[in-house]
Parts: structure tokens; sequence; C-alpha cells
């Protein structure tokens, strides 16, 4: 790749691009868009260990001043977006694999696809409701926002509701529905994801809802934490994980619904669930980066919402701060 030593300093590239932030404009929807269709391209999957290293030392040598003879800009951003598909942003710890964004189109196509498939056995709707919180629990986790630990009787805890929460409502669900229309059936994996991303996404983060999230200025500089921030970042992202779910689980099920009905389909049983699990995927491609743009990463709120502690701590420091800002997590 590029030469990286400490007597680059004087590279081609300028060192004023600020790839702390994403390479689009973040106040605009369509700016977060292509920021998230970046973040989450399961080709990102893909990188090796030994990739992650090199564009790790890229991005932190660039930060410290240091550039590499004759790279790019678009080298440097390509660098910079590798680096975030794989390592926390606050933490700078390397994410597990299934816990990185790029695996959320794959992983849920998979799980969401199953639990279309097999809505109609019971052993199956436990099943994959389990196999589907797992998967929450350590996205949930990786993805979380600050650097607080979290106790491994907080995450058992955490693990246990959620699983618990989804597979009593799908369960609850099926037994109630079992002489309603097959159709209506078909939502109750949605309906069971929807109320576990409500017990699992707050319970996984519950360290930040008691200690806070680190807040900061518009450059930075950490002001304190605040539990405020960490319940609006908490909301925005369950409202972005269910609504990513939505078109796979709503729409593909009314799909399977005609399609099944069909002489081809008929003919062909088997066809059924890979069918159903290419739709949900390619449903996923474009729900989840979409979704996922529906709140800035760099999330804000009014300083007049804040705990009144952390609020006096700011006007002091700075009368004239409106807003602070926040790594709402993902």
């Amino acid at each position: 790749m590029w030469p990286l030593s400490p007597e680059s300093k004087m590279g081609e590239l300028p060192l004023n691009i600020n790839i702390r932030d994403p390479r689009w404009d973040q106040s605009t929807f369509v700016g977060r868009a292509k920021h998230f269709f970046t973040v989450t391209n399961p080709l990102n999957l893909l990188l090796s260990d030994a990739r992650l290293k090199t564009v790790q030392t890229i991005v932190e040598n660039y930060r410290a001043g240091i550039v590499a003879p004759g790279m790019t800009e678009d080298e440097l951003w390509k660098a910079k977006y590798e680096y975030d598909s794989a390592f926390h942003p606050d933490t700078g710890e390397k994410v597990y694999l299934i816990g990185r964004m790029s695996a959320q189109v794959p992983m849920n196509m998979i799980i969401s696809g199953c639990m279309l498939t097999f809505h109609k056995n019971i052993a199956a709707v436990i099943f994959w409701q389990w196999v589907n919180q797992s998967f929450n629990a350590v996205v949930n986790y990786s993805n979380r926002s600050g650097d607080a630990t979290v106790t491994e009787k907080q995450l058992a805890t955490a693990y246990l509701s959620a699983t618990t929460g989804a597979v009593v409502t799908a369960v609850g669900l099926k037994s109630l529905t079992k002489h309603l229309p097959s159709l209506v059936s078909r939502f109750i994996p949605f309906t069971a994801v929807a109320a576990a991303n409500c017990i699992n996404i707050p319970l996984m983060r519950q360290r930040e809802m008691v200690v806070g999230i680190p807040v900061t200025d518009e450059a930075g500089y950490k002001l304190g934490y605040s539990t405020k921030a960490a319940q609006l970042g908490i909301f925005q992202v369950v409202t972005s994980r269910i609504g990513m779910l939505i078109p796979p689980l709503t729409i593909i099920p009314l799909l399977m619904n005609v399609l099944e009905k069909k002489d081809f389909l008929k003919r062909r049983p088997w066809l059924l669930g890979p069918l159903q699990v290419g739709l949900v995927g390619f449903c996923l491609l474009f729900s989840t980066p979409l979704c996922c743009a529906l709140f800035p990463q760099k999330s804000s709120i009014s300083v007049n919402r804040l705990e009144p502690e952390l609020r006096a701590k700011i006007k002091k420091q700075s009368p004239n701060m409106e807003v602070v800002y926040f790594n709402k997590g993902l």
C-alpha cells in the first residue's frame, strides 16, 4: 500500500481534511444516506485483518499530521470508511464481525427471511426469534454510544429480557391469530421484532441511561455526560431499527401471499424459501442505510433539555451555547 513513516508529514495531501466527520453533509437526508450506503456496504465484511490494520494506521497517522506521499483524497476517504466499518467511533475497539453495520443486510436477510418462511411452525417461530435477538444483542452492544462499560449481569439481563419479550409476543400473537386468515399470521414476525427492539436496545444500552453519554461542542470538545442525550439517542436508534424492517417484514408478506397462489411456485414449493430470503435482502439493501439516515449520527440536543447540573456548567463556561452534540449510536 502506502509507506507510512513519520518523515512523511509534508505529503501532497493537505492536512485540513476533516475525516472525523462523514464525507457528505450530514445536515441533509441525502448526505446522510450517501454516508450510510457506504457504512452498511456488505462488501466491507470481506476486508482482511491486514487491510484493516493498514487503514487504521492511515487514519491514525493522518489525524496525527502524517501523510503518506502520493495518497489522494479519494484514497484517504476510502481508508476512513473502511476503518469506520470495523472500529467503534468512541472506544476505537475493533467490533465483532457480526456486530458491524456492514453485517446488517446479510444477517437480517437470512434471519428475517427465515422468520417469514417458517412463520407457521411454532418451534421455528421460537427458534428464529431467539436467533434474531441473539444477533440484535451483539449489534446493540457493538454499536452503543460512548465508552461506558456494561457488566456481564446487565448484558445477560438485557439479552434474556429481549429474547423472552420477542418469543412471548410471537407465540402470543400466533395463538390469538390462529383462527384468522393466514395473511394475518405473516405479520407476526414484524410485530414481535418491533416489540423486542423496544426492549432489547434500551436494556443493552441501559448503562448509558444511568451514567450518560459524552456531549461535546461543535468542535468535539467534551463538555460532560448526559442521560437526557442518551435517552434521545436510544429513541432515535429504536425508531431507525424498526423502520428498516418495515419494508421486508410487511411488503414481502403481502407479495408472497400473492406469489404462493401462482402455478409456478405451486409446482416448485422449494423455491419459496430462497425467493423470500432474496426479496428480504433486496429490501434491506435500501431500507437499512435509508433508515439509518433518518437521524444524524452526530445528533444534537438543546442545552435547555440537559440535566440542571450539566446545563449550569455549560452555561457558565459558554453562555451563548444553545446546542450540544453526541454520538447516538447505531
